[in-house]
Order: C-alpha cells, then sequence, then structure tokens
C-alpha cells in the first residue's frame, strides 16, 4: 500500500510541476491522466469481481492448455477413446445429436454473465470522466491533443503498475 501511495504522489507531483509550463499543458495532462488511470483500475476491480464471483459459484470451465489450443486446435490428436466400429454400425442420428449438444449457442444468460463487467460501474464512471473532461477542455479551448494522447498513456502505465500491485496483494492473501 505505501508503494501505491508513493506512486501516485510522484506522479501526481511531476502533474502539477506541468503547471509551471502552462495551465493549458497541465489541465490536459490531469485530465488524460485521471480518465485512463481510472478506467485501467476500474476495468481490474471489476473483472477481478467477475472472477470472484465465478470461482465461488464454480462456475468456472477447465480450459485446455493454451500450448494445446495452439498445436491441435481441433483436438485431433486427444486421447479420447475413438468408435473404431464400421460404417453400417454406427447410429450416425446419436452421434450427430451428440455433437449439437456439445456446441455452444448464444442465450440470454451467457450474454448476460459476458457483460456484467463490461457494464460495471466501475467501467462506465470513468469513461463516463473521460467522455466529459475531452469535451469540457474542448468546449473551453484548452484542449492540446498532442498533450492530452501521451498523456493518457500515463495514466495506463500507472494504473497497471498499481493495479498489479494491489490485485495481486488480494490474490495472495486469498490463497
Amino acid at each position: 500500500m505505501k508503494k501505491t501511495i508513493k506512486i501516485i504522489a510522484i506522479t501526481e507531483i511531476l502533474i502539477l510541476a506541468s503547471f509551471f509550463i502552462s495551465f493549458s499543458f497541465y489541465i490536459n495532462l490531469q485530465i488524460a491522466f485521471l480518465s485512463s488511470f481510472f478506467i485501467i483500475i476500474g476495468s481490474m476491480y471489476a473483472y477481478k469481481k467477475m472472477v470472484e464471483k465465478q470461482v465461488q459459484a464454480k462456475e468456472y470451465e477447465e480450459q485446455r492448455d493454451l500450448l494445446d489450443t495452439i498445436e491441435d486446435p481441433h483436438e485431433l490428436y486427444d486421447e479420447l477413446e475413438i468408435n473404431n466400429a464400421p460404417a453400417e454400425e454406427l447410429d450416425l442420428k446419436a452421434i450427430i445429436k451428440e455433437e449439437k449438444q456439445k456446441i455452444k449457442t448464444v442465450n440470454f444468460t451467457d450474454m448476460k454473465k459476458g457483460s456484467k463487467a463490461g457494464f460495471s460501474l466501475f467501467r462506465l464512471i470513468p469513461y463516463l470522466f473521460l467522455v466529459l473532461g475531452f469535451i469540457a477542455l474542448k468546449n473551453n479551448q484548452l484542449l492540446e491533443i498532442s498533450v492530452y494522447l501521451p498523456s493518457l498513456l500515463v495514466g495506463i502505465i500507472v494504473a497497471s503498475l498499481i493495479g498489479k500491485e494491489l490485485f495481486e496483494d488480494k490474490l495472495s492473501q486469498a490463497l
């Protein structure tokens, strides 16, 4: 936690020092930094909560290893028993029904599960801040795109460092 506070304090002191360059530079840097910072932290928090709920409810699916997926995307080399019966003896209708059941169809409950983190207030409010901050800068003739866009990157980097530290600490405590 001390490291997090230290990172935020140093970043804000550097941003405040940009006030001596110009007010326009400072305000663009501050709004862009806060926007991207809150978006990244909010996204991390929302996804963390969504994953925790799925783990607690045991709704997660066991997935194949990434290397296996790359090497054998169609599961041709799996060690499953294959019916080696002649084609005349196979019940094709039963096989087709079984394969159709394996296919996942898109339904409302799956869409609801996937969109929980996407429509979380922890993500929507920072995006609203981003849009309103951009509009406010533009309407007051203070927007400098050459300062604003790189400042978004500063917020992303700082939030990634802080988020990684915060959420790894919580994860290690939970284990």
